[in-house]
């Protein structure tokens, strides 16, 4: 079975983008291609980063024409908004869902492994690990959602339910979101098809009609209850150790957090809005 990489990324992350794949290159083997998802204006930028296994990509080939980006003026242009007459205007974090769903119309591989821009490899990691037989890993939190707090993932789940016109919270409470998960093509594709049917919109259009949406619980929702499983198995190890909380770390306790990872994790996600300088990072892990 073909697994392609996909990283979904824009200009200010390059250089973790970058970082990202060096650490790929040096640890990840068992994939076809490395697809790197951005807007047509960054692709000049993110072109230095291609190779004989990696491709950039414009979401101008994978999105609809109605969607594209403009200025904000809210903020004198400095970030960007996605506008079109179907959807609710969006931020780039939104647009992002959309091409790596996007993806599987454009790609021929089996299945897609995300990782985000600010992820580094710090292990070996074999993608057809993901693989049994012709079954691919889905990642789940079983019951995740029942738990005392996590409030927005119960919202996308019911956003995923209408999307996928099945119960609007399954009583299971099943969580997707993880930083390292595999997609199959041939759900992502199926899945499109369904959303259109039941909303009878195109179905960037249908998730689109709202900001609070997350293209993992879809997914999720969708392999689980829509397909009863079939094609894929569960897992719940996470394959990534993610530093969320500002501030970003000291040299210590980066070192500490990276003592600190398990057995099954093979990267460290250091997210972007902590502010911390790549060259640092890059020194660290060496």
């Amino acid at each position: 079975m073909r697994t392609a990489l996909v990283t979904a990324s824009y200009a200010p992350d390059f250089d973790r983008c970058k970082l990202l794949c060096e650490t790929i290159d040096r640890f990840v083997t068992g994939f076809t291609k490395h697809y790197i998802l951005v807007e047509h204006r960054d692709v000049a930028l993110f072109r230095k980063l291609e190779g004989p296994h990696r491709v950039v990509i414009t979401e101008n080939d994978l999105l609809p024409r109605w969607i594209r980006p403009f200025p904000d003026p809210s903020n004198f242009g400095r970030r960007r908004i996605w506008l079109s007459p179907y959807t609710m205007p969006l931020r780039g974090w939104h647009v992002q869902q959309f091409r790596r769903i996007a993806i599987a119309a454009h790609a021929d591989e089996d299945a897609f492994f995300y990782i985000d821009s600010d992820v580094a490899f710090l292990k070996p990691f074999d993608c057809a690990s993901v693989w049994r037989g012709g079954d691919l890993r889905l990642f789940r939190r079983d019951g995740d959602l029942l738990r005392p707090g996590p409030g927005e993932q119960r919202i996308w789940s019911e956003h995923a339910g209408q999307a996928l016109g099945i119960v609007p919270v399954n009583p299971a409470g099943h969580d997707y979101i993880g930083t390292l998960i595999a997609w199959r093509r041939d759900a992502l594709l199926s899945m499109c098809e369904r959303i259109e049917r039941v909303t009878g919109r195109h179905w960037i259009a249908a998730i689109g009609r709202s900001r609070r949406f997350s293209e993992c619980m879809i997914y999720g929702r969708y392999a689980d209850e829509v397909l009863m499983s079939k094609g894929h198995y569960h897992d719940v190890a996470d394959f990534c150790r993610v530093y969320w909380l500002a501030p970003a770390p000291t040299d210590k306790e980066f070192a500490a957090f990276v003592e600190a990872m398990t057995p099954e994790q093979v990267a460290i996600g250091m997210q972007s809005f902590l502010g911390d300088d790549t060259a640092r990072i890059r020194k660290l892990l060496v």
